[in-house]
């Protein structure tokens, strides 16, 4: 599953139409609007969308594209219950606050330390084929402040950490343990604001070309200094997606691909088809499989191989669209569930057991589904399928989708009954490809914090983490370091 370089021009996608209010909205409601519809024109007189032959308006815009507005959970909360729901009557007591610098990756709070400079700064390191390589720095003050948390975490108490921040209120390391320890206690709303303030700590040192949205500015995962993004997105993306907000959510998940696609080091792969289809964004899916599947090879994952065809099956619904559309929909969303089906048959079971659903008698009492299909899977392999059922279930749970997946197990059992040579070849595969995981999907299964990953879909089958995993401490900081890490500077012997 080793990821390639490609340079495939892209393939283009419908732009989608945008909603408009609701019309019982007051006209404070519409000037809050008004703004996200003048981004908008911006966005689309920036040439980013264009006309084609046909006049339908494609998206021109790379795939990894991130939008400014689709960062606010805000704006998508609106979308569904309206700017006075969201916003109550916060607007005008916000003009009376102290000058806080604008941010985009979260708004600072009235109730939040006053921000002064922390040591943290951003250095531009080079530019090559039209991507700039950044990495954050820590200046010797700071420094300092990241030998103490490394003591404070040692103590084992959670205290020393809180006197820390005290003193130093944006320390980004601080800020990221601690939300851990207030998450544990059940405190999800200190957590959460914990998050976001390691995140504003951060922007507020961003170096004045780096960009959030181009897709094309990139930062080293194996320099530690880095990794504090990298994670404090990650876990900021897990909130919002827990609060309900499973587009901004994406648009996060997004923005950490593109900050290194080819490596990905959270392994955010295993995350954004599950987003896109929580946040219904279907033609998103589909797209980045068709751009992404011939140098990533993502149907060999199977959170993938099932939420392609499942995007597809969602597409074949939407009345709107042309019946040419429909009908290569329903025949795409066929063809990849059956090869996914066919890839990956440890994952059915598990997946029906999840959704309450018994399978019929024919399918029960099959081999080819049966517990050997489970038992027989790699330990790697074991896991992704684990981490993909607890994740998705609930999307599978519709009448309608349960009905199409019925249907499409069927067709596989004749295949199998029919000695497909499919089959054959994918079974080989399985046994041959899954031998190991590469630490970041170890690192992804740690922050996910799913249970059933960790302890698998029965005792039997219990896809825990390997020893090299598990044999040394894992920290909230800074989970499994890359082996091969870029040190800049080391703690002085005690």
């Amino acid at each position: 599953l080793q990821p390639v370089l490609s340079n495939k021009p892209r393939k283009k996608k419908k732009k989608r139409k945008t909603k408009k209010t609701p019309a019982g909205d007051t006209v404070e409601d519409n000037d809050l609007e008004d703004i996200d519809s003048l981004l908008e024109k911006i966005e689309e007189t920036n040439g980013l969308s264009q006309q084609t032959q046909d006049g339908i308006l494609t998206d021109s815009r790379p795939l990894l594209y991130v939008e400014h507005r689709n960062l606010n959970p805000e704006n998508e909360l609106k979308r569904y219950f309206g700017a006075r729901a969201v916003l109550g009557d916060q607007r005008p007591r916000q003009r009376q606050r102290q000058y806080v610098r604008s941010t985009w990756l979260t708004a600072p709070k009235n109730t939040w330390p006053r921000y002064s400079k922390t040591g943290i700064a951003m250095q531009l390191l080079d530019s090559r084929r039209g991507v700039q390589h950044f990495t954050f720095e820590h200046h010797r003050e700071y420094q300092q402040v990241q030998f103490k948390f490394l003591d404070a975490v040692e103590s084992m108490d959670p205290n020393n950490i809180v006197l820390l921040l005290q003193m130093n209120p944006y320390h980004v390391d601080s800020l990221l343990q601690l939300s851990d320890v207030c998450r544990m206690q059940e405190d999800q709303e200190m957590a959460r604001d914990l998050v976001e303030r390691a995140l504003y700590s951060l922007e507020c040192a961003f170096h004045p070309v780096f960009s959030l949205t181009s897709g094309t500015c990139r930062l080293d995962y194996r320099r530690p200094e880095n990794r504090a993004f990298f994670l404090a997105l990650f876990k900021h993306l897990m909130f919002l997606e827990k609060r309900g907000c499973p587009r901004t959510a994406l648009e996060f998940c997004k923005l950490i691909l593109s900050l290194d696609p080819e490596n990905d080091p959270l392994c955010v792969l295993l995350l954004i088809d599950f987003l896109s289809l929580r946040a219904r964004e279907y033609t998103f899916l589909t797209r980045m499989f068709q751009e992404w599947e011939s140098h990533r090879n993502l149907s060999q994952l199977p959170n993938f191989a099932f939420s392609v065809p499942l995007a597809y099956f969602f597409l074949s619904q939407q009345e709107e669209r042309s019946e040419l559309e429909l009908s290569q929909a329903r025949e795409r969303a066929a063809r990849l569930l059956q090869l996914a089906l066919v890839m990956f048959p440890g994952v059915l079971m598990p997946l029906l057991d999840h959704c309450s659903v018994q399978p019929d008698a024919r399918v029960a009492s099959h081999s080819f589904f049966g517990l050997n299909a489970q038992l027989s899977q790699p330990p790697a392999l074991n896991q992704l399928t684990s981490l993909y059922v607890a994740r998705t279930h609930s999307l599978w749970k519709d009448p309608a989708v349960m009905a199409w997946l019925e249907t499409n197990v069927h067709e596989v059992l004749c295949r199998v009954d029919a000695r497909d040579p499919l089959v054959e070849e994918c079974e080989h595969k399985r046994k041959t490809q899954y031998q190991g995981a590469p630490r970041n999907i170890y690192r992804h299964v740690i922050l996910s914090e799913m249970k059933e990953a960790t302890a698998g879909p029965s005792p039997l089958l219990s896809p825990s983490l390997p020893q090299e995993v598990t044999s040394q401490p894992v920290m909230g900081f800074d989970p499994l370091p890359p082996l091969d890490s870029i040190v800049s500077y080391t703690r002085p012997e005690r």
